[in-house]
């Protein structure tokens, strides 16, 4: 069994994702909601996360304490999903991620063209302030 297979493998219940995440079980329920995260089910409709869903949950969480709003880490996983090729939707899970210098210099770009043609981006007023 591959570490691809494996890290998506849905294993942890929503009690054990609240441990390793600290999120409520409603904030949990909130970012599946929007999309952001695509627990399995059981046949009992009970929810199983996999390594990759505690993962996207911690980086949510960061993103969250950093000031970055929903709207800005939706933008930032479909920016993500564009680059590598990947659907954003649950068929496939992204497993590759961009390097933190990576999504910066690329948010960077956007930021910066979107302001020289006169346009303002979605998150444009989120992280113009991280670049001088």
């Amino acid at each position: 069994m591959n570490d691809n297979i494996r890290r998506n493998m849905p294993l942890f219940p929503i009690s054990i994702v609240k441990k390793l995440t600290e999120l409520s079980a409603r904030q949990i329920r909130y970012y599946e909601e929007h999309g952001l995260i695509y627990p399995s089910r059981t046949e009992g409709n009970q929810r199983l996360f996999s390594f990759n869903d505690v993962d996207k949950l911690l980086e949510i969480r960061s993103l969250i304490e950093r000031g970055v709003n929903l709207s800005g880490i939706k933008e930032i996983f479909e920016l993500r999903a564009e680059k590598t090729h990947d659907k954003p939707a649950s068929a496939l899970k992204n497993t590759e991620s961009m390097s933190d210098k990576e999504l910066r210099q690329h948010l960077q770009k956007e930021v910066m063209m979107a302001g020289a043609q006169g346009k303002s981006s979605m998150i444009q007023g989120q992280l113009s302030r991280f670049f001088h």
